[in-house]
């Protein structure tokens, strides 16, 4: 592999979507052992889809799309923490290592003797992080959770009610369970340039639930700056200092910036600079919206005005989604596609800028990591590892072991 982590090693001790933080160093060029328990990272079984296809000997196997993608170009060790040869076989991996990731509960690494103190011991340069779900510190850190918890906490997510009065989770981006992997990823990758050129080691802890809330800092900020009197903290002056809610909520009633049908489908319009809502009006050939409503220089969304938005509603529907993009290109104006994930599989745009690698390579049709490297070809990563797939080879490779100690391990269930 190559990549600019190349000659990187990552140990990787995490499961289920944690897996994303390593995910993305192998994406990088990293070369990650991912150290799973005697039967493996149940991930492997773990939601939808179920991709069924057969392994290289003809075996059915039957393998989630989640584990494909997390834990791909990853390498496989199954060893025992709970034996003393398993302890010992993973300090040995700890001193070849760089990076050590801890993706479970906080303190797994602490409750097997391997505090930071003694991995520092194993490696003096050693790079740690810990990722979990509400972190190693505070009222929540012992609660068992899923990726959904983090975003239903930090207020990204919020119940919907159906029409039989049953509260249901709505459909939405999973954001938690992403930005907690990268954010840790962003750390570990500023830790490394400090332990290259200093050999200093590193510890850190991220969680999920804290990178939901931080995604979603604009918003947060906000309702922390609306507690300020008004005097100190207003609204836009294009909507007379009125507060507006934090966030998207206060776009609902926008109407130069916001969703409209059009012939097939929708597009989101956004002319709140005067600029684009000129050039808009003078396109579609309706000076006399520009001249009846020219608004603010500014964030000015022209906020409830229905009379406009009933105009503004007529004109979309007039012609296509693609048709409107044709158009923003020639006036040079403010209008997206409105996609879905389904949708977005056949825009031009995700096309040009995403990279597939297919079902033949991994498993199922994956995207790589969303870096452009300009001449740098991507790292291509291999298949997500069976159980226990690299066990010999990473022993030997990494840690010297000969096929007499391997074996040896192998008779005492150290590994396996």
């Amino acid at each position: 592999m190559s990549g600019y982590l190349s000659g990187v090693k990552v140990l990787d001790c995490s499961i289920l979507g944690p897996g994303a933080l390593a995910g993305f160093l192998v994406d990088l060029g990293a070369e990650v052992i991912k150290v799973e328990p005697p039967g493996g990272d149940y991930v492997r079984a773990m939601t939808w889809p179920i991709v069924h296809d057969s392994a290289p000997d003809g075996t059915p196997r039957s393998t989630s799309l989640m584990h494909l993608h997390l834990n791909r170009g990853k390498k496989s060790v199954v060893v025992d923490l709970k034996t003393d040869e398993g302890t010992a076989v993973f300090a040995d991996l700890v001193a070849a290592c760089d990076v050590v990731v801890e993706g479970m509960r906080p303190g797994f690494l602490d409750k097997r003797g391997f505090t930071f103190e003694r991995l520092c011991d194993l490696n003096p340069s050693v790079v740690v992080c810990s990722l979990s779900g509400f972190g190693a510190t505070g009222p929540y850190r012992d609660l068992p959770s899923h990726g959904v918890a983090y975003d239903a906490w930090s207020g990204g997510v919020t119940p919907e009610t159906d029409a039989d009065g049953f509260v249901r989770i709505p459909d939405r981006v999973n954001i938690g369970i992403t930005a907690g992997p990268a954010f840790a990823a962003l750390g570990i990758l500023a830790a490394l340039v400090r332990a290259r050129t200093t050999g200093q080691p590193a510890r850190m802890e991220v969680a999920q639930s804290d990178a939901a809330a931080y995604f979603d800092w604009y918003r947060i900020e906000t309702e922390r700056a609306y507690q300020r009197p008004q005097s100190e903290v207003s609204g836009n002056a294009s909507d007379d200092g009125v507060r507006r809610a934090a966030g998207l909520g206060g776009m609902r009633e926008g109407v130069r910036y916001q969703f409209y049908a059009t012939a097939d489908g929708h597009v989101l319009f956004m002319a709140s600079e005067q600029i684009f809502w000129k050039r808009f009006c003078e396109g579609v050939g309706r000076t006399d919206l520009f001249e009846k409503w020219p608004g603010a220089k500014v964030a000015d969304h022209a906020r409830a005005n229905t009379e406009l938005q009933t105009e503004l509603r007529a004109i979309f529907a007039q012609r296509t989604s693609a048709e409107w993009i044709a158009f923003a290109h020639e006036h040079d104006t403010t209008i997206a596609p409105a996609n879905t994930p389904a949708t977005l599989l056949a825009d031009p745009q995700f096309n040009h800028r995403f990279q597939w690698v297919g079902a033949d390579q991994l498993g199922a049709d994956q995207l790589l990591v969303p870096l452009v490297t300009g001449d740098d070809p991507p790292t291509i990563p291999s298949r997500a590892p069976e159980v226990g797939e690299h066990t010999d080879a990473v022993l030997a490779d990494v840690c010297g072991y000969d096929a007499e100690r391997i074996a040896a391990l192998r008779e005492t269930g150290a590994v396996s």
